[in-house]
């Protein structure tokens, strides 16, 4: 009898692709990583968060309460920030105001994403004369003014974050919807979506079950941009007197204080300079999601 040989065949290549493929995520995360300029919009969001969630419990001062005298200058008098025109500690206004910037920024890009996401799946899938009267609705709020349809809307009811949120939700959607809509019609017609009709799956199990888990991509960098245009939406409105009073925003300490710009301009820049930090770095982390997301990208 001969002895059976053992083959010296190398593995095959798709065999050995398939055993050292990465998780998904790993593979995201190793493209995000790549983007430099992401790594830092990460930092610097970690930074703002931790500023105005953790810091509110070891900087235990109240935002609205005078702390000493008015307008004194950074560094000075035991105030690292200064205070502003009344003598509030510009530092706890920073701290405390963070957490209600964020706050609004969040819940107005939740509402966005709700709204468009709706509105732009039903109008993608169905198409014809549900498509028709959709887009006409979106177009409609999307031809009015943003901020001038916010500000009415803040008017009409109490100036208060959740009036607010809402209102920054409604005149930013229909970007969405028409982004989520564009997705649907693309995504439709793919092969996996015609074998789960095929087989006689329900239209609500192919919208939300089926298209939707592969058009999230696209949507969530959309969502994460859409933070830092209600932050700066926030701002707008408050500097324009509509924000809410009761509650401290980097928005509402550069409308307290702008008539004393001379006197205290430090209570007014570095607000705003607390603004333009998150929204660049939210900004940067959603390029870092665009790359992470691509395929192409993530074969490299």
């Amino acid at each position: 009898m001969t002895e059976p040989r053992i083959s010296n065949n190398r593995i095959p290549e798709k065999t050995m692709e398939m055993v050292t493929a990465e998780h998904p995520l790993r593979e995201m995360w190793r493209t995000y990583k790549r983007n430099k300029s992401a790594i830092l919009g990460l930092w610097l969001f970690s930074l703002v968060v931790f500023v105005t969630f953790i810091a509110p419990y070891l900087y235990q001062v109240d935002p609205f309460a005078m702390a000493g005298m008015p307008s004194i200058p950074p560094g000075q008098d035991g105030f690292f920030l200064g205070t502003d025109y009344l003598g509030r500690d510009v530092l706890a206004d920073i701290i405390h105001g963070g957490k209600t910037t964020l706050a609004v920024g969040a819940a107005a890009a939740l509402t966005t994403m709700v709204l468009g996401t709706v509105i732009g799946s039903l109008s993608g899938y169905y198409g014809g004369r549900v498509d028709n009267l959709l887009m006409r609705v979106t177009e409609f709020f999307q031809v009015m003014p943003a901020l001038l349809f916010a500000m009415v809307i803040v008017a009409l009811f109490s100036a208060s974050l959740y009036t607010i949120a809402l209102a920054i939700g409604l005149a930013s959607w229909p970007g969405v919807a028409r982004l989520v809509r564009g997705e649907f019609l693309r995504i439709k017609n793919e092969e996996f979506v015609l074998a789960a009709r095929s087989i006689g799956t329900g239209v609500q199990y192919l919208i939300w079950r089926v298209i939707l888990p592969n058009a999230l991509p696209t949507l969530l960098v959309s969502v994460t941009l859409n933070i830092g245009s209600a932050i700066l939406f926030e701002a707008g409105l408050s500097y324009l007197g509509l924000g809410d009073p009761e509650k401290m925003s980097w928005g509402l300490m550069i409308s307290n204080n702008r008539e004393y710009i001379f006197d205290c301009w430090w209570a007014i820049a570095l607000p705003g300079f607390a603004i333009f930090i998150t929204v660049l770095a939210v900004s940067l982390i959603g390029d870092g999601l665009t790359d992470a997301f691509n395929p192409k990208l993530r074969e490299m």
